[in-house]
């Protein structure tokens, strides 16, 4: 094992359980005071008696921690303070370095994950509303993918229901040839909003439309291959958008409301057959929990409306069904926005009811706050508009383009345009995932391409200036199981931050705050840095300089897996 945080807890948890009696948690986190500190002998005195000062004293001449430790100390009331040895560092961090995965194990009990994100409507363009969803389901299907879990990518597109009928509508309008051709342009917004404003001034068109709405339902062949029109015309589009972000999304992962359309009776009936269905208002609803609105009143699942058609709610039923029997899914990740949180909670809990959800499988709301602009407001146009994506990620791209050429003149005209996509688009990936995904963030070009601080430019270029030096330094790091000497203190702190990777992958697994993962790259850029100011690397010589090497080698490896888990390029070159 080379995660040393997980190796003294080992070590501590025997030394308690053998001092005590009882298994606890020896709560070994970093430390101002030493390199690790345990916390548990305070709370352990309190639950068994005894001085707590004098337990911490007893689990410290316990633990077998020699091979690990230079020290081991106790402070203040009990805390025991665990200095670890160089020679232990630089033992674990040579195994880290032999492993292509850099220490970090595939998970014991891989999982089927369905990770539910971006979801676009058709017929529109995406605009900042759909960053966030996008950006944080990316990083999860990475992230879980690499650590083991067979990982199922769904976008599940809005492409049914009411305004397709108004949109075939429009499309009949205008000849087939002439709508086909104003859609492949991408012009998708001004399609939508010509058949929006004949729908709402002329009652002729909006009488057609609700027929058609009827047809398209029901299955009339050439309602249908109209519909298809719109529906695949949109998904080139959104493909173009996903390929700008630089996401693993693919045309095999749409999967749309439409999808379910044949399931949505039989979700009925199963919820008929369980008594879980009730009527409200001529509606068939399902009322889960204890959900209730302002005037107390129980929260309905809207099953099948009152006029006999079927919501979002019936289709988000058939989809968490689907996912559960058809995809054998034991971990739902739907990655949608805070303001869902109830919504979800009802359906997942009505699946729970229903018998479809029970353990191991478990549904996961992955919730997020908004993007807002400097006013603190909805981010917006000047004209009130919602800014479309595709106009951000270029804005992105030309102002890094800008800084890249400004901050190394020198690169050719094909290596800064490549560069300035990745420093363009990682920056806006960067600020996203680097704000815990709750809380809501002010989009800031400025801030987000600044090369210092923590933004994505700022880890990319530490990262640009380590292949820098392993170019000039002409030769390969060397291996062996003695190579890396750690000696400075600059050594000791950088050393420390790259044995805590596995540790941080493993949390941000489990909980997906990728703000995490972020802040460790960040402290892993800012310790480089510190060690390239105060320890020369190519001015050393002799085993210095190759473990110095090696440990520069280490860094740029663990910062180009990382950023790639949170999906942002790393240029050799910046």
């Amino acid at each position: 094992m080379t995660n040393l945080e997980e190796l003294l807890h080992q070590r501590l948890t025997t030394a308690y359980e053998a001092v005590s009696g009882l298994s606890i948690d020896p709560l070994v986190r970093r430390s101002q005071h030493a390199h690790f500190q345990s916390d548990a002998a305070l709370p352990l005195a309190r639950r068994i008696g005894g001085n707590p000062r004098e337990l911490a004293a007893a689990v410290a001449a316990e633990a077998q921690l020699d091979d690990l430790c230079s020290s081991v100390g106790i402070s203040g009331p009990g805390f025991v303070n665990l200095t670890v040895s160089d020679a232990a560092l630089g033992r674990l961090l040579a195994k880290i370095a032999d492993d292509d995965r850099l220490g970090v194990p595939l998970v014991e009990r891989p999982e089927t994950v369905v990770v539910d994100y971006s979801g676009p409507n058709a017929a529109k363009e995406m605009h900042v509303g759909h960053l966030r969803s996008t950006i944080i389901g990316d990083a999860a299907v990475r992230l879980l993918a690499w650590q083991g879990h067979t990982v199922i990518r769904q976008n599940h597109i809005g492409e049914w229901g009411t305004p397709f009928g108004m949109l075939v509508e429009h499309l009949l309008d205008l000849g087939e040839s002439e709508a086909a051709h104003e859609l492949s342009v991408g012009d998708l917004n001004g399609f939508y909003q010509a058949a929006r404003t004949k729908f709402d001034a002329d009652d002729a068109f909006k009488d057609r439309s609700r027929r058609r709405v009827v047809l398209l339902q029901g299955g009339d062949e050439t309602t249908l291959r109209l519909w298809r029109t719109l529906v695949e015309e949109s998904k080139k589009y959104f493909m173009t958008v996903y390929g700008l972000l630089g996401v693993r999304l693919t045309a095999d992962d749409f999967v749309g409301e439409s999808r379910y359309n044949d399931q949505l009776h039989s979700v009925m009936d199963e919820l008929e057959e369980q008594g879980l269905l009730r009527d409200s208002a001529g509606a068939r609803c399902v009322f889960p929990g204890d959900h209730r609105n302002r005037d107390g009143e129980p929260l309905p699942v809207i099953v099948r409306k009152s006029d006999g058609g079927f919501g979002y709610g019936a289709t988000d039923l058939a989809t968490i069904r689907h996912r559960l029997r058809n995809l054998a899914a034991t971990r739902l990740l739907y990655v949608v926005g805070l303001p869902q949180q109830q919504h979800l909670e009802m359906v997942h809990q009505t699946a729970r009811e229903a018998g479809w959800l029970a353990p191991p499988a478990r549904a996961e709301h992955i919730g997020f706050g908004s993007v807002l602009g400097s006013d603190g407001r909805m981010l917006r146009t000047r004209a009130g508009a919602s800014v479309k994506l595709v106009d951000l990620l270029e804005e992105a791209v030309a102002r890094a383009s800008a800084v890249i050429a400004e901050k190394n003149p020198g690169l050719d005209e094909e290596t800064r345009s490549r560069v300035a996509r990745a420093v363009g688009i990682g920056a806006v990936k960067y600020v996203d995932l680097s704000t815990d995904r709750r809380k809501d963030y002010v989009f800031d070009y400025d801030r987000m391409l600044s090369f210092e601080g923590n933004a994505a430019p700022y880890l990319q270029y530490a990262r640009a200036r380590i292949c820098s030096i392993l170019r000039k330094a002409g030769t390969d790091p060397v291996s062996g199981p003695d190579r890396l000497v750690i000696t400075e203190p600059a050594e000791r702190a950088l050393a420390l931050e790259l044995l805590g990777f596995g540790g941080v992958i493993a949390e941000v697994g489990e909980s997906l705050e990728f703000h995490r993962l972020a802040g460790y790259l960040f402290g892993l850029a800012s310790a480089f840095t510190g060690f390239f100011e105060n320890c020369p690397v190519l001015r050393s010589e002799g085993a210095v300089r190759e473990s110095r090497l090696a440990l520069c080698d280490l860094t740029a490896r663990t910062l180009a897996l990382g950023l790639d888990l949170l999906g942002i390029e790393s240029p050799d070159r910046m």
